[in-house]
């Protein structure tokens, strides 16, 4: 039988930093994708897998970086290709799907046009022929029952919704090769689970290799054929999927399959400790109509939500994308108002803080947003960006106090001291995100407002994060809205748990009660998704 060929082979690829060219960042990686295969990459934060598939498509600034190896693709080097004839290959026969799509989406531009502007450039100008392939993809992505999609901005729609529009993007010009970069990470996991079905029904009718990259080893396990484990830049194992889990070479890969399975079993007592936060027949309507002079509001995005939240435990907050839940941390936060109901903080009811006490309010009541890249200011330095809260708040005065602070809080994250000069467009998705959770912590608040907090890192770092998490709440009787799509991360760090569905409450219970004996029949459909 004749042996495959491969349609991508990457070959002794290295990459480094100019200023730095003795400390490789990837080093000496190998490896081949085959025609109508999944190839998953697994990695840490920060162990090359995002400078391996950018260095594939030359998307690399060459003036920061030194790459050198062979990426053959149609008997070419690509790296050797000049940038002209690198664009014909662009999106024509590689595709990729990039891990933050807001970052990726134009944010002036209206969705529709975005998409039909993408199949024009790859696909043809056979409008008939590019609307029914658009619709076909938003109906297998789920975004067809959107209202007025096309009129949207990507800001008006969630990130499950945006990572969703980019991969319909993606595909606009068929390619023979989709790279996809953490492409699930911001989807709950039924959509998780229709997403991962698409592509690989897509990867058997249109004879299509997909490069998978990702933390989360429940999805390449379930999704790949072969795949390749980085750590620190460097190739730790690479084989078929069903060998390296059931018989692991390197510790390394056992450590990263323990991790996998570990299940910690939590135990929640009846809470006796006082209210934090308590929400109140809260309502909130949105305006579909296109009319600037309409005060129509006939989208209810939250309905009726009465929940209290207690000093020292953490609330998990459940639901798919569009359920409510961002809208509800925007409400918590004032970064919006409600239409109608109340939210209580330690009494107070927020919507009448002003002055002295709305600083109060927002030193204590701090957020971990779910895009780290939105969040972080890219012209400052992580010591800037770590010491402005504690210098506005008057936390702490002196210049040496103020610094061996930020020292302390690195470390609490897993970061060291050499990461002070660095600016976040240096940092990797998950080091960008711990620092977003450092920054959250500085100011030693009594309620975090964790939106997906932890979905942009891989599984041994969420471990570490929620550890961390935990241990703070223990030490500095801290209280957590944990709001997240991954039900894994929730039955590990939430004492109960909250489910919303279409910005109503269907189930509100303990953790131990809501995965062991759910009540609600959508809560059964999130539970199930987990073992699909």
């Amino acid at each position: 039988m004749k042996a495959k060929s491969p349609i991508l082979e990457i070959k002794k690829l290295s990459i480094c930093l100019k200023k730095n060219p003795t400390e490789k960042i990837v080093d000496n990686v190998s490896f081949k994708v085959f025609e109508n295969e999944i190839f998953g990459i697994i990695g840490e934060s920060g162990s090359g897998k995002s400078l391996i598939s950018m260095s594939i498509l030359k998307l690399l600034d060459m003036k920061t970086f030194l790459v050198s190896g062979n990426i053959e693709f149609e008997g070419k080097n690509l790296l050797e290709i000049d940038n002209s004839n690198i664009r014909n290959i662009r999106g024509n026969k590689i595709a990729m799907v990039f891990q933050e799509p807001m970052t990726a989406l134009n944010p002036t531009m209206k969705i529709g046009k975005q998409i039909i502007e993408s199949y024009k450039t790859h696909f043809s100008n056979n409008l008939i022929e590019i609307e029914n392939k658009i619709n076909f993809l938003l109906k297998k992505t789920g975004l067809n029952g959107i209202n007025n999609l096309n009129e949207k901005y990507p800001h008006q729609i969630s990130g499950g919704q945006q990572q969703r529009v980019m991969l319909i993007m993606a595909l606009s010009c068929s390619p023979k090769i989709l790279i996809t970069d953490e492409p699930t990470t911001a989807l709950d996991v039924t959509i998780q689970k229709e997403i991962i079905l698409i592509l690989k029904e897509l990867q058997k009718t249109e004879k299509l290799s997909i490069i998978f990259i990702s933390h989360d080893l429940s999805l390449v396990k379930k999704f790949s054929e072969r795949l390749l484990i980085l750590k620190k830049g460097r190739i730790i194992e690479q084989g078929k999927n069903k060998i390296i889990f059931s018989s692991p070479k390197e510790k390394y890969t056992r450590e990263l399959i323990s991790l996998h399975y570990k299940n910690i079993q939590k135990k929640f007592s009846d809470n006796k400790n006082q209210k934090i936060l308590s929400v109140k027949n809260l309502y909130k309507y949105y305006s579909t109509s296109k009319s600037l002079f309409s005060n129509k509001n006939d989208f209810c995005a939250l309905k009726n939500l009465n929940f209290d939240v207690f000093e020292g435990e953490t609330l998990g907050v459940i639901g798919e994308s569009g359920s409510g839940k961002s809208t509800l941390s925007n409400i918590l936060l004032k970064v919006c108002n409600s239409d109608s109901g109340n939210v209580y903080y330690k009494k107070n009811e927020i919507s009448k803080l002003n002055g002295k006490k709305l600083d109060e309010f927002r030193n204590q009541v701090q957020a971990i947003f779910q895009d780290p890249s939105a969040s972080l200011n890219p012209n400052q330095t992580v010591e800037k960006i770590l010491s402005e809260g504690i210098r506005y708040h008057k936390i702490l005065e002196s210049k040496n106090e103020i610094k061996s602070r930020v020292i302390e809080l690195l470390d609490n994250v897993n970061l060291d001291e050499s990461y002070l000069e660095r600016y976040p467009h240096q940092l990797s998705g998950g080091q960008k995100q711990r620092l977003c959770i450092a920054r959250a912590i500085s100011l030693n608040p009594k309620l975090i407002i964790c939106d997906e907090a932890v979905s942009a890192l891989d599984i041994s770092t969420q471990n570490t994060i929620i550890k961390l998490l935990n241990k703070l709440k223990k030490q500095l009787k801290l209280s957590y809205l944990f709001i997240t799509h991954d039900l894994s991360v929730a039955r590990l760090i939430a004492d109960r748990i909250l489910v919303l569905k279409k910005g109503e409450i269907v189930e509100l219970s303990t953790a131990e009660k809501i995965f062991k004996s759910p009540k609600n029949r959508y809560t059964k459909k999130l539970i199930s998704a987990l073992d699909f």
